[in-house]
C-alpha cells in the first residue's frame, strides 16, 4: 500500500475529512504545539481536517478558530468556530481579534498552498507569499510564547523566509512530517515562542545598571524589560549591544 493510500485509508475510516489531518498530528508530536485548553488559529482551513485534530487536543476548554473564504462545513466539536473571509481585509482580522479574545491566540498555525500553475519557481513564490501572510497574522494574534506552523514549498526563497521567522521566535524549525507525500516538496517552518520583547538582537542602546543578578551580571531596564549585562555593575551607564532575545528577557554585551 502506498503512503498515499495509507493516510487517505486512515482519514477515512477514522473520521476526518483530510489525509493532512496526520501531518498536523506528527507535526505536533515533535514539536508540542497543541496543549489543553489553548486558543488555535488555523488559517486556509477548509475542508477541517487540522480543526478536527486541534480540537481534539485543545479540548472543550480550548477554542479552535477556522478563518476561510470559503464556506467551513459545519463540524461537531465544541471549540471550534468558523469565520468565513479573507485575512487580509480588515474585517476578517476584526472578527478575528473579537473571537480569540484579549489574551490573543496560543498557536497559529496555516496549511495553505497556491493554487498550481505547474511552474515551479512560480508555485514556490506564491506559497512564500502565502506563509508571510500566516507569519503577519501571527504576529497580530499570538500571545508572548505562541507559536506558529506554516507550509511553505522548498526553494530560493526559503531561506530568507526562515530569516524573517526567526526575529519573532525563540527558534525556528524545518520540519516534513512522514504524512507529506513523497513528490511533495513542502516543508513546515515551526516558530516556537513567539518573542515581544521592545528590543531585537543587534540593537545598541546606552541603559543604566540598577542591579547586579545572582550570576553576577549587571541588570538594566529597556522599557520594562530586562537586559543582563556582564561585566558591569549597579550604577554604570554604557552602552550595549543585544545579542540575545527570550520572551521575558535578553542578553547584551557592552560596546563601550
Amino acid at each position: 500500500m502506498s503512503r498515499k493510500d495509507e493516510y487517505y485509508n486512515r482519514a477515512k475510516q477514522e473520521g476526518y475529512r483530510t489525509r493532512a489531518a496526520y501531518k498536523l498530528k506528527q507535526l505536533d508530536r515533535e514539536a508540542d504545539l497543541l496543549s489543553h485548553g489553548d486558543t488555535v488559529v488555523d488559517l486556509g482551513a477548509a475542508p477541517g481536517g487540522w480543526l478536527q485534530v486541534a480540537a481534539e487536543e485543545v479540548g472543550e476548554t480550548g477554542t479552535v478558530v477556522g478563518v476561510d473564504f470559503q464556506r467551513i462545513r459545519e463540524l461537531d466539536h465544541g471549540a471550534i468556530e468558523t469565520i468565513k473571509g479573507d485575512m487580509t481585509e480588515e474585517r476578517t482580522k476584526d472578527r478575528l481579534s473579537e473571537t480569540i479574545g484579549e489574551g490573543g491566540a496560543d498557536l497559529v498555525i496555516s496549511d495553505m498552498a497556491p493554487n498550481m500553475t505547474g511552474e515551479y519557481d512560480l508555485d514556490h513564490a506564491r506559497s512564500v507569499h502565502l506563509a508571510r501572510q500566516a507569519f503577519g497574522v501571527a504576529e497580530d494574534v499570538l500571545a508572548t510564547d505562541g507559536d506558529l506552523v506554516t507550509k511553505v514549498f522548498q526553494g530560493q526563497d526559503l531561506d530568507a523566509l526562515r530569516e524573517e521567522i526567526e526575529d519573532g521566535f525563540q527558534y525556528v524549525q524545518t520540519m516534513n512530517p512522514a504524512a507529506s507525500r513523497d513528490s511533495s516538496s513542502e516543508v513546515y517552518l515551526v516558530g516556537k515562542h513567539r518573542l515581544t520583547a521592545p528590543i531585537s538582537v543587534g540593537e545598541t542602546h546606552n541603559v543604566e545598571i540598577v542591579d547586579v543578578g545572582e550570576e553576577g551580571d549587571g541588570i538594566a531596564d529597556i522599557d520594562g524589560f530586562t537586559v543582563f549585562v556582564p561585566d558591569t555593575t549597579a550604577g554604570d551607564t554604557v552602552e550595549v549591544e543585544i545579542t540575545d532575545v527570550k520572551p521575558s528577557f535578553a542578553f547584551a554585551e557592552r560596546v563601550d
